[in-house]
Parts: structure tokens; C-alpha cells; sequence
């Protein structure tokens, strides 16, 4: 079952669930927010006078809407059913301290003529051979249980029926019923009796989804729990959830955006932006997740949900702009302490929790990004304590990219061959030579912060003089008169950009780089205004990418073309998700988000650049 769009998104750093623009809600993670998922799907439905199943997500004679409460995460889907005249508001959130999502339903009859009702639950839990995943109902709990975990759902007001196996054959009647308490289905449904309803009249339930820990609270001790929360006051409890997010959204408005009086769509993507990061950021170890999963089964990729340093290492800056600096110093302190190799290098991805994920090579510029970004934390924080806990860590990776140098310069090769930023070419790449000598001159500047001996910084001069010196002579094409991104093929990319724009080698004006950008135009800009990856990309159908727009956009602000930097922004603005969610890529037809919503290094890109724009006053 393929669920690629999440189009939206709530949580509190433990629990993290995504919905449609329908309101179903596609997946449920915890305790982190990358894993463990556990909704294959979660159905909902009501059964009106004698009807079949009318699902609340998809039937025809459905019309939706759906927002955030204002500066929150907190979601409301209002569907109205037409034929019946049913109006549903579903509200859902995630309270900041407790492991589960609730759901408020406020259901009205709009109709002239009496309606009874009834609400159906159908839920699929994901499930394997070695996490097999049963039902059992008791004391009108749905308790969806595998080794380690359980869900529960429940209500306020007493279950009407339920069924635990053979759930599809009778679910689409509008009815369950079974003799089973019990059983060896992951696929479990309930129904609660909302009643007649008169014209004009409403009725509220509150659904809990709650995730047990079985390790940490015994599956029959889970009834304590249960009480506990079933006398939970949920409106004091949502209250208090809006009123977080709200005031989280005005201690990180640094660059004083709600007070501005830029657009509404900078506006909601800056505030959206905001209160993203901590929905994907693991609250132990400071791993930031690239993105909401979309493609478990690996249809077009091989997934998302990860971490990768490199892709954090933008995340973090735009977190320092944002006044997240607690968050940046675990991500540097923490996570990237546990996660680094005895070599001194950074694997390609981690889960957020600090395990590595499935890999299949390394990326150098990854073990290079950790240097530059935890350089520009410090010009943040000036905290000279975190820059002696971390230099062991710094050394060792500068030791490594040494190495790796010596091994490129030689052309001896001895070193695995590195991925490029896109992962798809295995070998010596400009952009990730240019991001070594960035971190050589960042090495330098920590060094300089700390008294470290004038002698290795001589080292490291002498490093990047020699790395320089290599990447002229190697990488730009006397013939073609641009840089090329490696030593095998010419095609045009933006990664082009990153010996000027992140890593500072070359200026925005040098020949190098003029020249580079005046065939990027030419050759990788759509006729819609954006920047696809490179050229002849054809991933996900090829379209322009989000990063590689706004990286264009740094670009022209460094060369001081402005309105070439607006234009660039303006697309991305243009072209956000409905709720201000950026994608990885936008759909160069529809001029709507495509793949992956939400993707966090998007979003980082948008505040740096927002940065930039504001600081020159041009936004």
C-alpha cells in the first residue's frame, strides 16, 4: 500500500503522526520520529440510517477542508457528507507529555430529517513474521499488540461493537460484530453508537490512540493506564497543547516575521518551518530525520526517513537562525558523537536514535559537513566548553580527511570511492572536495578559537592551498570553460555552486563560476523559473527541486543580483503546500508540491535564504 503524500503532520518529539488532505491518517511513529511505524491503515467511517460504510476520506459525495489551528500543530479536517448533510470536524493533536494522538470528533446533523449514526475505527497494524501483531478487546479498549508494543484505542463513551478477525468482510456493510475477544488478526475494528440525531443537534467523542512500551508497563497492567487517561479533561488538554505551539512559535520568530509585513505565503512556510523542526528531531539524541517516511517499500527510492549529517548540517544552521541552539548542540554533542566511525569518517545515514541505517556506500562530504557546521554553531553560541568537549571528535574527522586527500591527490585510490551529493556516482566529485577544503579552513578558525598549535594550522594551510590547486587544474573544462562536477562526465548541476556557495573557495564574480552559472541557466533551469538537480534528472518523473532553487538563489545573492535571487524565492513561495509544507521537488506541470512534503532540507534552505532577503531589506 503506497501512501507517498503526507500532507500533514503533528507530534511532540516521541509521538509523530501523518494525515491526507482527506484527514486519514497514514502513519504513527514512536518513540522516535522515524521508527518504529506501526498503521498500515486507520479507516474511519460512519454508518447513517441504513447505509453501507461511508468513509470519512473517501466517498464521492464528500467535500473537505483542512488547516492548522492557527501557529500550531494542531490539525482539523472538517468533512461534510452531501448526501446525508453530516458534518464531521475532526480535530487531532498530540499532547506534549503523553505517548498518543487524540482525535476529536464534533459530529452535526445539517439535515431536515433525523439521522442515526454510527462511528467505525478500522485498523491495520503493520505486521511481519518475526513482530506479529494481534487483536484483544477489553473493558471497551482495542488493545493492537506485538512483542514490544501495544496500541490502544479508545474512547470516552462505551465501545458498541467490535470484531478482531475478518474484519474486511463485513466492514464495508457499515456493521462489525464477532464472537472473538481475541485473535490472530492485525486488522481489528470498533463502532460507537453515536445515536439520533436530530436536525441542527451535534455530538462530540474523543478517540485515543495511545502506544504502550510493553518493556516498560506489562500488556495487563495497561488497564491503570487506560483509566488514568480515560478521566483526562481532553479540552484543558487541548488548550494547553495550542497554547504550547503558539508561544513556541513566538520565542523562535528571531527574524521577526509575524511582525513583518512580508506576504502571508513567507509567512505561513516560515512559521510551518518552525514548528516542523521539532516534530522530526529525536529529543535523545538531537538526529534530525530528513523527512516523513513516504516509500516503505522502496518504489522510487530507497527511503527517506534517516539521517543524514550532511542534510542536518543545513538543518542546524537554519535552527541557529531560528533560536534553536539547545537543539544544535545535541545534534553536534550527542549525536554526532555516537554515531562517528573509529576512523573518523560519518557513514551515509543514521536512524535518528543513533543506529546506523541501511547505507549502501559513504559520502565524504558528510564527515566534511560535521566540521563547517559545528564551526558555524560555535560563531553562534561562543561557547568555548562545547568546542573542547567536541575537538576529539573534529580531530579525528580532519585526521580522516587528510587521508582521504592524500589518497585523491595521488590518484592512488586506495580509499573507497565516494558517493556523489546525490548518491547516485561513485567516485571523486567537486562538490565534496569543495566541502573538504571548507572544513580544512573551519579546522583552522577552531584551532585559532582554542590556541591550538600554529603548526597545524600550517598543515592545514598547506591542505588547502594543495586541494585547491588540485581542483582548478582537475575540475574546470578548458573546452566547456565551466567547472564539471567530476572527473568522468559534464553534465551541468547545482552542486556546481558549492565551491562558491557553501564552501567559500571561489567568489561569486571569478571566471570559474560565471561562467558555470551562465550554462546552469541554460541548461537546468525549467521554463517554470525553477532549477531542476541536473541535467536529463529524471527522478520522480524530473522536476525542479526546492534546494536546488533557493541554493541558486544564495548564489545570486553572494554575486549581488537581486532580482535573480527574488525570482528564485518567489517560486518556491509560489508554489508551497497548501498548509506551507516545502517538498523535495515541485511538479513542473501542476506547479504543486511533489515527493516528499515537509522535506526538512527544504525548509532550511527557505530560512537561510528568508535570512539573507531580509537582511538586505529586500523582503
Amino acid at each position: 500500500m503506497n501512501k507517498y503524500l503526507n500532507e500533514a503532520v503533528i507530534g511532540n518529539g516521541k509521538v509523530t503522526a501523518t494525515f491526507s488532505k482527506t484527514g486519514e491518517l497514514l502513519r504513527f511513529f514512536y518513540p522516535g520520529p522515524d521508527f518504529k511505524q506501526f498503521v498500515e491503515w486507520m479507516r474511519m467511517s460512519v454508518k447513517i440510517n441504513d447505509s453501507l460504510n461511508i468513509s470519512l476520506h473517501n466517498d464521492i459525495n464528500n467535500t473537505y477542508m483542512q488547516r492548522y489551528v492557527e501557529n500550531t500543530n494542531v490539525l482539523q479536517t472538517e468533512i461534510f457528507n452531501t448526501y446525508f448533510s453530516l458534518r464531521v470536524l475532526q480535530t487531532d493533536f498530540v499532547p506534549l507529555n503523553e505517548n498518543m494522538v487524540i482525535r476529536n470528533y464534533l459530529i452535526k446533523n445539517e439535515n431536515t430529517e433525523n439521522l442515526n449514526v454510527k462511528l467505525l475505527i478500522d485498523s491495520n497494524l503493520l505486521t511481519n513474521i518475526n513482530n506479529d501483531t494481534a487483536g484483544f478487546v477489553k473493558d471497551n479498549c482495542l488493545m493492537q499488540y506485538n512483542h514490544d508494543y501495544t496500541m490502544c484505542l479508545f474512547s470516552d463513551r462505551e465501545v458498541f461493537s467490535y470484531q478482531v478477525n475478518d474484519v474486511q468482510d463485513s466492514i464495508w456493510t457499515g456493521s462489525v460484530s464477532g464472537k472473538d475477544y481475541i485473535g490472530l488478526s492485525n486488522n481489528s475494528a470498533l463502532s460507537y453508537d453515536i445515536g439520533i440525531l436530530e436536525p441542527n443537534k451535534e455530538v462530540r467523542l474523543s478517540l485515543f490512540m495511545m502506544i504502550n512500551d510493553n518493556r516498560e508497563v506489562n500488556f495487563h497492567d495497561l488497564e491503570n493506564k487506560i483509566d488514568r487517561i480515560k478521566k483526562i479533561d481532553v479540552n484543558e488538554l487541548y488548550s494547553k497543547t495550542v497554547e504550547y505551539w503558539k508561544e513556541y512559535v513566538k520565542e523562535h520568530d528571531k527574524l521577526e516575521v509575524l511582525s513583518s509585513n512580508v506576504e502571508d505565503k513567507i509567512k505561513e512556510i516560515y512559521i510551518r518551518t518552525i514548528l516542523l523542526y521539532p516534530l522530526l528531531q529525536n529529543k535523545e539524541t538531537g538526529g534530525m530525520s530528513a523527512g516523513i517516511e513516504i516509500d516503505e517499500y522502496k518504489t522510487k527510492c530507497g527511503r527517506y526517513s534517516y539521517c543524514w549529517p550532511r542534510d542536518a548540517v543545513f538543518i542546524t544552521k537554519c535552527q541557529d537562525i531560528l533560536g534553536m541552539q539547545e537543539e544544535t548542540t545535541k545534534f553536534y554533542s550527542e549525536f554526532c558523537k555516537m554515531t562517528q566511525s573509529k576512523n573518523g569518517r560519518w557513514e551515509q545515514r543514521f536512524y535518528t536514535d543513533g543506529h546506523l541505517a541501511p547505507s549502501w556506500g559513504y559520502q565524504i562530504d558528510e564527515t566534511a559537513s560535521v566540521v563547517i557546521g559545528l564551526y558555524e554553531h560555535y560563531l553562534q553560541v561562543r561557547d568555548t566548553d562545547f568546542l573542547i568537549k567536541n575537538m576529539t571528535m573534529i580531530s579525528n574527522s580532519i585526521d580522516y580527511l587528510k587521508a582521504y586527500v592524500d589518497d585523491v591527490i595521488s590518484k592512488k585510490y586506495e580509499f573507497h570511492k565516494s558517493y556523489d551529493l546525490w548518491e547516485e556516482y561513485e567516485g571523486v566529485c567537486l562538490y565534496s572536495l569543495s566541502s573538504i577544503y571548507a572544513a580544512f579552513k573551519a579546522a583552522i578558525k577552531l584551532n585559532i578559537v582554542l590556541s591550538v598549535s600554529g603548526k597545524e594550522n600550517q598543515i592545514l594551510d598547506e591542505y588547502s592551498l594543495k586541494l585547491k590547486q588540485f581542483i582548478l587544474e582537475n575540475f574546470f573544462n578548458e573546452d566547456l570553460r565551466t567547472l564539471v562536477r567530476n572527473l568522468e562526465d559534464t553534465k551541468m548541476d547545482i552542486s556546481l555552486l558549492g565551491p562558491c556557495v557553501p564552501f567559500g573557495m571561489l567568489e561569486a564574480d571569478s571566471r570559474e563560476m560565471m561562467n558555470t552559472v551562465q550554462k546552469l541557466e541554460m541548461t537546468i533551469r525549467t521554463y517554470t523559473g525553477g532549477f531542476m538537480r541536473y541535467e536529463n534528472d529524471n527522478y520522480v518523473g524530473g522536476n525542479p527541486w526546492v534546494i536546488a532553487t533557493l541554493w541558486m538563489a544564495l548564489y545570486y545573492i553572494e554575486k549581488g543580483d537581486n532580482d535573480k535571487a527574488l525570482e528564485c524565492f518567489r517560486f518556491v513561495v509560489k508554489t508551497a503546500g497548501e498548509h506551507g509544507f516545502l517538498a523535495e521537488q515541485v511538479d513542473n506541470v501542476t506547479l504543486k508540491p511533489k515527493w516528499v512534503i515537509g522535506l526538512s532540507w527544504s525548509h532550511a534552505m527557505f530560512v537561510i535564504v528568508l535570512k539573507e532577503l531580509i537582511d538586505k531589506g529586500l523582503v
